[in-house]
């Protein structure tokens, strides 16, 4: 592998980490290993710490290939429990609120996920990335600023889910670039008449690339020790 003139590597990003963590990690063992003070290490599309799974990061000149693969849609998988909320939509804070769930037929519930199909406006979590006025959302939120976030053009092209273990719902959704699913948490549990938090999340798809088919950050980095000498 010629990781200066470019490769692609498929990351199984752990539960905790986020992704910059994970780039961090691998390019400090390439620049240990190749001999080099930079090398040029970025990925193409943001995985939240609590959420695992599919993590393209591209090296060298891999790396102009970055905006075209964040560009392409993705699928994930994961789990809503409806009826209580937390402000980050996740488990990243902790709950606040409670809602009714008696009200809610769980085979009625593929019928609310067929709603949410197509193109639609979503507005993006309080606790998130956005850049606002050249600080990132999260960081206002966290201490107490009032943020308001504008809405983005997003399509959900597939949305299954499975209640059968109500008050959790398990899904799979195939959804373009942009989309939040804390957000869609959030929207569905609303359509529901009730509340809804993401408790577990994992991207499996990316464009072309498949989980199936990634590494381990540690298999990474004894992949790039394998291949290369370190610096002595």
């Amino acid at each position: 592998m010629d990781f200066i003139q470019g490769e692609v590597l498929l990351v199984d990003k752990p539960y905790g980490w986020t992704s910059f963590d994970a780039v961090n990690k691998l390019r400090w063992h390439l620049k240990r290993h190749l001999n080099v003070k930079k090398i040029k290490v970025g990925h193409a599309g943001t995985l939240d710490p609590l959420a695992t799974g599919l993590l393209v990061i591209c090296t060298g000149k891999k790396t102009k290939n970055v905006e075209g693969f964040m560009a392409e849609e993705k699928t994930y998988t994961g789990t809503f429990l409806i009826g209580k909320t937390t402000p980050s939509f996740d488990l990243e804070t902790e709950f606040d609120h409670n809602y009714p769930i008696d009200h809610i037929d769980p085979i009625a519930l593929a019928s609310i996920a067929e709603s949410f199909m197509g193109m639609q406006q979503q507005i993006p979590p309080v606790y998130s990335a956005k850049q606002i006025d050249g600080k990132r959302a999260y960081e206002l939120a966290r201490v107490g600023k009032v943020v308001e976030m504008k809405s983005n053009a997003i399509e959900i092209k597939r949305f299954h889910v499975d209640a059968s273990r109500f008050p959790e719902v398990d899904f799979e959704i195939t959804c373009s670039k942009g989309t939040y699913i804390r957000a869609l948490a959030r929207d569905f549990g609303q359509a529901c008449g009730s509340g809804a938090t993401l408790i577990a999340l994992r991207r499996t798809h990316s464009g072309n690339f498949s989980v199936s088919d990634a590494r381990s950050v540690t298999d990474w980095i004894q992949a790039i020790s394998e291949l290369t000498t370190p610096i002595l």
